[in-house]
């Protein structure tokens, strides 16, 4: 098994701690929070060592791996730090917030040789793997257009000086909570994108940072994805890949935090659209524990880096276009 630490205690860090304890993988052995009160009680509740810092955690020689679940702007000093200690490292998404941020921390983990992995859980979704299958083998032909939606509105009741509600910590209203996953499996199928063209409104609610958010990516292999993403509408997930000789779409029955499983239909040309019922699944752990396997040898992580480094290229473009109202080049 190996012993992790979980850095950040807030309301996904405490899932994670919730859910690693229940793994026959990975081993909760020390939790932090710049929170004293909140490092204790979770410490408390789990049994396990606590702290207010990220050092002290660098400092136990029983930590082989680091979950950060920290602000957004945090990440890449963070996953820094983690790598030059030697231990291995899984960040929430997003990874970093801008181009150059995710190429200097890549540097520092293969530096270091260890390994790193980030919390995009949807790859893991099983009627997502059996999309990402399809279109692999090619039995869709030639993938054409993506066009998905992630929109939920649980935001709506955080208190306004919530950092997931800032324009530092989440620029772009929706994207680093729900557009970012959208953007991420859009680069599984596309690969790198070449510009994106992106808009983020305040029109539903009193979030500052924006609540509607629209953007199309153009990728290098000629490729699109169409992204939406809401704040302040009732939950929606659903992700279409549009190809040469059919598309398939996967629904979202509820929103990830209450699971219902999801569907999976799939139109080939000349056929009827077929749908297929899965029922839920701990997807959040399974990305955990194929960190995991990947920090002891026993499998590759699935998201390769080039991809962490498209992905978090791609929102840098976002981000820049949010702001000028023009189409920005990824990279640029």
């Amino acid at each position: 098994m190996l012993n992790i630490a979980v850095v950040g205690l807030g309301w996904w860090g405490k899932i994670i701690t919730d859910l690693v304890v229940t793994s026959k993988k990975l081993k909760l052995v020390r939790v932090a929070d710049v929170s004293a009160d909140a490092a204790k009680t979770i410490g408390a509740k789990h049994g396990v060592a606590f702290s207010t810092s990220l050092d002290e955690v660098l400092k136990d020689p029983n930590v082989k791996g680091v979950v950060l679940c920290t602000p957004h702007t945090l990440h890449c000093a963070q996953i820094q730090a983690v790598a030059r200690a030697g231990k291995h490292v899984f960040c929430e998404k997003p990874l970093c917030m801008s181009g150059a941020e995710v190429l200097t921390a890549m540097k520092a983990v293969n530096d270091a040789g260890v390994q790193i992995a980030v919390g995009h859980e949807m790859r893991f979704n099983p009627p997502i793997v059996e999309m990402m299958r399809m279109i692999k083998a090619g039995e869709l032909g030639t993938p054409l257009q993506v066009e998905c939606n992630f929109s939920q509105d649980k935001f709506l009741t955080l208190q306004a000086d919530n950092w997931r509600l800032s324009n530092k910590e989440a620029p772009a209203g929706p994207m680093t909570a729900t557009g970012i996953h959208m953007l991420d499996l859009s680069v599984g199928v596309f690969g790198e994108a070449d510009w994106v063209r992106a808009s983020v409104k305040q029109l539903g609610s009193q979030l500052t940072n924006g609540d509607t958010l629209a953007i199309m990516v153009s990728f290098k292999n000629g490729g699109h994805s169409m992204i939406g993403a809401i704040l302040a509408t009732p939950f929606y997930g659903r992700f279409s890949v549009y190809c040469s000789h059919g598309w398939v779409e996967v629904r979202d029955i509820a929103h990830p935090e209450t699971p219902k499983g999801w569907t999976l239909t799939v139109c080939k040309r000349g056929g009827e659209a077929v749908t297929t019922n899965y029922p839920t699944a701990h997807t959040v752990l399974t990305n955990l524990e194929a960190f995991g396997d990947a920090c002891e040898g026993r499998a590759a992580y699935p998201v390769p880096q080039s991809q962490m480094i498209a992905n978090i290229s791609a929102l840098d473009a976002v981000f820049r276009s949010t702001i000028s109202g023009k189409v920005e080049a990824v990279g640029g």
